[in-house]
């Protein structure tokens, strides 16, 4: 008995003393992410100290110059994937669609038109709608003309044409100016000529086949006319393809040229210089005129799909549910989407304002459904070798007829490489 009494009362101090104890703080969870555009990069990793302060889980950013397909790669052949990857809608298809976690069942899938599925799983988390047109500076415009400027007055071409001149002939020396590298010409002017029709796969099929006919395609031809008059007009015209992109932002930036083909992306490096205000994004104006071109063209720009691989643990996966949740429906991530980061949200419940100037252009055209959708397949290596031929054009060393071969040629090399 006496035994009985000395155990119980033993085990009475022993559960006194530990509850006495403070309770031991659980372990944060640590997971990483992968982000592709790097002018957000101090924005992600601020938001990403006040997220492990309020959930207890620490978010590692990562950033790398190379690109998406080949970084992601390196990281999967050394059997370190990150937890969540940000990347283009093209890699949700290729490495997404080899590594991604099925989102299907997430709650904010309801509130967006971008997310991207494949083979019926949902696996791409749309980030931002991102759009391309021409950037016009009214302030520059009205200055010369002595009228408000209305970009719904420059219908076609010849509109466009005839406004460089009248800016011209008021005493600016040149109104436009053309971004020299290979993302610009060749990812950004140039797929237009494939998304700018009903059937773009169909399109893409003939340029694999070898039958299209780009010199006689009545949408190349267009595009082309236009950028034939950015480039007659282009202030940097006697050394279009030395010039820096810091110098075409500051010169639409302070007035000195009313119009450059580019997109919302670049509103940060427009106010960096000494900003007149004023500047806007309208579509391309082309010798064609239908539905496209009085469109911008864009949609889901950058997507995160969670790594489902066996180096990632469900308890990391949910972790980084939990976080895209937080992006979607705090208003700590509305905030920082749409004001910090000034980019265009996808999901329909922020209304948190876009501090993105040109953003507030694409949200406009988005909202009506005046976005020409992007083509997401294009092949890795488009941007760089058809961006190389259009700086060529550019230059003047090759002309129309010779930049539609080597196109042509480009994308039967791509058919024979895939065999």
């Amino acid at each position: 008995m006496k035994k009985q009494i000395s155990a119980a009362m033993a085990a009475a101090v022993v559960l006194s003393f530990t509850a006495a104890m403070p309770a031991m703080a659980e372990e944060p969870i640590t997971i990483t992410l992968y982000n592709s555009k790097n002018e957000i990069t101090e924005y992600l990793e601020d938001a990403a100290e006040v997220y492990a302060e309020e959930n207890n889980v620490n978010i590692e950013i990562y950033y790398s110059n190379d690109t998406v397909a080949a970084h992601l790669g390196a990281r999967y052949a050394a059997s370190d994937p990150y937890v969540i990857s940000m990347v283009d809608a093209k890699d949700v298809y290729s490495v997404g669609a080899t590594y991604g976690y099925d989102l299907s069942g997430e709650d904010w899938i309801k509130d967006t038109d971008y997310a991207i599925t494949v083979d019926d799983k949902v696996l791409g988390f749309p980030v931002c709608i991102e759009a391309r047109g021409l950037l016009y500076n009214a302030d520059a415009i009205e200055e010369l003309t002595g009228e408000e400027f209305d970009p719904a007055s420059i219908k076609n071409l010849s509109d466009l044409d005839a406004m460089c001149q009248t800016l011209v002939d008021a005493g600016m020396e040149a109104p436009t100016a053309i971004l020299k590298p290979d993302w610009s010409l060749g990812a950004h002017f140039l797929a237009q000529v494939y998304e700018q029709r009903e059937d773009v796969q169909g399109f893409i099929d003939q340029l694999y086949a070898g039958t299209a006919d780009l010199i006689n395609d009545e949408r190349f031809n267009s595009l082309m006319d236009t950028f034939d008059v950015l480039m007659k007009y282009n202030i940097f015209a006697s050394g279009p393809i030395s010039v820096e992109d810091g110098q075409v932002h500051q010169a639409l930036s302070e007035g000195d040229v009313a119009f450059q083909f580019g997109g919302c992306w670049e509103w940060n490096d427009i106010i960096d210089f000494d900003y007149t205000g004023n500047v806007g994004l309208m579509p391309l104006p082309q010798t064609m005129e239908d539905d496209f071109t009085q469109s911008l063209v864009g949609g889901g720009s950058k997507y995160f799909y969670i790594d489902n691989s066996e180096y990632t643990t469900d308890e990391e996966r949910q972790a980084a549910c939990d976080f895209l949740d937080w992006l979607v429906y705090s208003d700590e991530g509305k905030t920082l989407i749409s004001d910090t980061c000034g980019m265009v949200s996808p999901f329909s419940n922020n209304e948190v304002t876009c501090t993105n100037g040109l953003g507030v252009y694409v949200k406009e055209y988005a909202d009506a459904g005046k976005l020409v959708p992007n083509y997401d397949y294009l092949p890795d290596d488009h941007y760089s070798i058809l961006g190389a031929t259009m700086q060529k054009y550019l230059a003047g060393n090759i002309d129309r007829e010779g930049l539609a071969q080597e196109i042509e040629a480009y994308w039967t090399a791509a058919a024979a490489s895939q065999e």
